[in-house]
């Protein structure tokens, strides 16, 4: 009888032990459980930075967590469009000018915000960052969907990639924005979404997220390219006989490109239509750039300078060589086109449209393919891999904290914005 009850309690203990395995949870828990310790991390970071920061034009001394992650910087934008809207006049200074203004801030974000604001009477400052934060989740689980999806030749290797991608994602230097009141939390989900619904050929729901995408930021264009590669695979595959890629399909996927298209024109043809004034979009962004012009990669040519001084071509040369590497190196291919497509035609139209200063980190954090790329570079062995991860993880969480601690943290004397 005694030998029966052993026999029947070490399975029962087992199933009880194997119930809290973090291996046995569902790919989606698994990923939420990532995120979560990610974001906890980073409270404490914030708040650990906030015991050093002084008063200035958006906080009190010390501020509060919330108050800090949904204030500072560009938060107070959106805080501004979320209370007030936009104005119906572009401002301008004493020589006709037009100086920064609310137009530059696209309005999905404060937008959403202000919903939940309405429905729940909380504020801008409570609300903000904790949609910012729900929105970060939902966009790691998506990604590691996309990554699962879309790079089956990688997750093959090794399967564990799509959770590896989240965790590197998670700890970008820069990833701190997912919980504050930017953007890039709603922005990473809307792509991410974007490119799963590409992969799997669902293309009126991804022309949805697409048309949302150009009111969130200014990243639409880089996906038209994603389409194109994609008509073009499916193109060749059905010349091949072995992809159904018919008149139909030719024009869903053509039409998807022309949404991406007039998606990454939309935003600034609304500030001419309010504004009466049609370029109002390109003169807003110029009142924030040094030269005051918006011309293509003219950044280059300056601000490096600023920054390294007589060794700005060495710096310059070398950072375009490194992202030239990781673009084209062979676990970037083996992502798959779309994902491939992405990471490499949004580093190019980064480069182009964007000013390469202080905020050039944040914008590298959309191109999360790159992320599983870096991962994947190791392939020799499950053990070789797993130390790779953690010395990689190791040193973004590091740089993360200094992110955090040099660039969050406002000067009141003059600063360089996240």
């Amino acid at each position: 009888m005694s030998g029966r009850v052993t026999q029947l309690s070490a399975p029962s203990s087992v199933r009880r032990g194997a119930a809290y395995d973090p291996r046995t949870w569902p790919w989606w828990v698994q990923t939420l459980a990532v995120y979560a310790v990610s974001r906890v991390f980073l409270v404490v970071v914030f708040v650990r930075v906030a015991l050093v920061q002084k008063a200035n034009l958006w906080t009190t001394a010390r501020p509060s967590y919330l108050s800090y992650v949904a204030t500072l910087f560009d938060g107070t934008w959106y805080r501004t469009i979320a209370e007030n809207g936009y104005p119906a006049t572009l401002p301008v200074d004493s020589q006709g000018l037009v100086t920064q203004n609310a137009w530059a801030f696209f309005p999905a974000f404060p937008m959403l915000v202000r919903t939940v604001m309405n429905l729940t009477g909380g504020t801008w400052i409570v609300v903000a960052p904790l949609v910012a934060t729900v929105l970060g989740a939902a966009a790691m689980v998506v990604v590691h969907r996309v990554i699962s999806v879309g790079a089956p030749r990688a997750v093959e290797a090794w399967p564990g990639l799509p959770l590896a991608t989240v965790a590197v994602v998670c700890a970008f230097p820069t990833s701190a924005v997912l919980q504050a009141a930017y953007t890039e939390s709603l922005a990473l989900l809307l792509i991410a979404s974007a490119l799963l619904l590409i992969i799997r050929r669902r293309y009126e729901w991804a022309a949805l997220v697409v048309v949302v995408l150009g009111f969130t930021r200014a990243v639409a264009l880089p996906m038209a390219v994603v389409v194109v590669v994609h008509g073009l695979v499916r193109w060749r595959a059905g010349r091949r006989h072995e992809d159904g890629f018919g008149v139909r399909d030719l024009v869903r996927v053509g039409a998807l490109a022309a949404v991406a298209v007039v998606s990454g024109f939309v935003w600034p043809a609304v500030c001419g239509w309010v504004t009466g004034v049609p370029n109002g979009y390109l003169l807003t962004q110029e009142s924030w750039r040094w030269a005051k012009t918006v011309e293509p990669f003219i950044g280059w040519t300056y601000v490096p300078q600023y920054w390294f001084g007589s060794w700005a071509p060495v710096v310059v040369v070398g950072g375009l060589g490194l992202t030239a590497l990781t673009i084209l190196m062979p676990s970037a291919w083996r992502l798959g086109r779309e994902l491939h497509a992405w990471a490499a035609s949004y580093v190019l139209y980064i480069a182009a449209v964007a000013e390469p200063g202080s905020s050039l980190a944040r914008f590298l954090l959309l191109a999360f393919p790159l992320g599983a790329a870096t991962v994947g570079v190791v392939t020799s062995s499950a053990r070789a891999r797993a130390r790779w991860l953690a010395l990689l993880l190791i040193a973004m969480l590091a740089f993360q904290v200094l992110w955090v601690r040099q660039i969050w943290l406002f000067n009141p004397h003059g600063d360089w914005p996240p």
